[in-house]
């Protein structure tokens, strides 16, 4: 268990992201309803306003043109990334619907822990009655100078619920 004045040295940032391009083809005013409430929510969730990331190029296939707003990022450091870590190892995987673990196969080669997240409900922040549009997470903590295992044991030893998959 994690002491106090413990700090999370290993862990070098936090990144939480939603992609968003899908929601812009099926609402003609997404940019001026729906793109706020989704920036709204997602700020709450994680403490400060996220940056809105564009398409660098047109795909015509995935019917995407440049500029067009195709998700939302926050990076967080610092004390924010610390509260946001207890946040989600106490509060958020708990509240996660049959909930048995992390896999360990979500930790990647340089020793990073990616979650999904189905929709934004599952963090104290949200609300479903209050919210009006859904969307899904993604949650990526990077860590500095770990390898795989070393990663597995620094997350298990913070209290992230990791298990072994067969």
């Amino acid at each position: 268990m994690r002491k106090s004045g413990e700090k999370l040295n290993n862990l070098f940032k936090i990144v939480v992201s939603a992609g968003i391009g899908k929601m812009r083809g099926q609402n003609a005013s997404f940019e001026e309803k729906v793109l706020p409430d989704i920036i709204s929510e997602l700020g709450n969730i994680v403490g400060q306003r996220p940056a809105v990331r564009k398409a660098k190029k047109s795909v015509a296939g995935f019917k995407v043109r440049q500029n067009d707003v195709v998700g939302v990022v926050a990076t967080l450091r610092g004390k924010r990334k610390e509260d946001f870590f207890n946040k989600l190892a106490k509060i958020v995987l708990p509240r996660v619907r049959d909930f048995r673990g992390v896999p360990e196969s979500k930790v990647d080669g340089a020793g990073n822990l990616n979650l999904g997240f189905k929709d934004q409900f599952v963090f104290p922040e949200a609300s479903p009655e209050s919210s009006k549009v859904t969307f899904g997470l993604e949650v990526t903590l990077v860590t500095e100078g770990l390898t795989r295992e070393e990663a597995i044991d620094f997350f298990k030893e913070k209290g992230i619920p990791l298990v072994a998959v067969k």
